[in-house]
């Protein structure tokens, strides 16, 4: 039996259930892919890209709480994070989303 993916650390209901519309359905499979490659099938499945939610997954996956993180840490990871999102959605540069809606123009889903 397979363990749920609620079961790393850092992770809930909310997460599990995104994974599983990414087509990820346990803890076993998210270790296999890792960080990365499972958060580029998350916003290849049309979730919403949320930098607190990538790195809360990266020390999740080390076994740390999501609050462990340093400035040198998170900048790195901020930089993993975008080139993610850019490779999700290549036809948007970094930062044009969040600009477009922060003045309404996307529609929130």
């Amino acid at each position: 039996m397979s363990a749920p993916v609620s079961e790393i650390r850092n992770l809930g209901p909310a997460m599990e259930a995104a994974f599983a519309r990414a087509g990820i359905d346990s803890a076993e499979a998210l270790r296999a892919l890792g960080a990365d490659a499972a958060y580029g099938r998350l916003l290849e499945a049309g979730e919403r890209p949320h930098f607190i939610a990538y790195y809360a997954l990266v020390l999740g996956l080390q076994g740390r709480p999501w609050t462990d993180l340093g400035d040198d840490e998170k900048a790195r990871l901020r930089a993993r994070f975008d080139a993610l999102k850019l490779r999700a959605r290549p036809d948007r540069p970094p930062g044009l989303e969040s600009a477009l809606d922060a003045l309404g123009v996307i529609p929130r889903r």
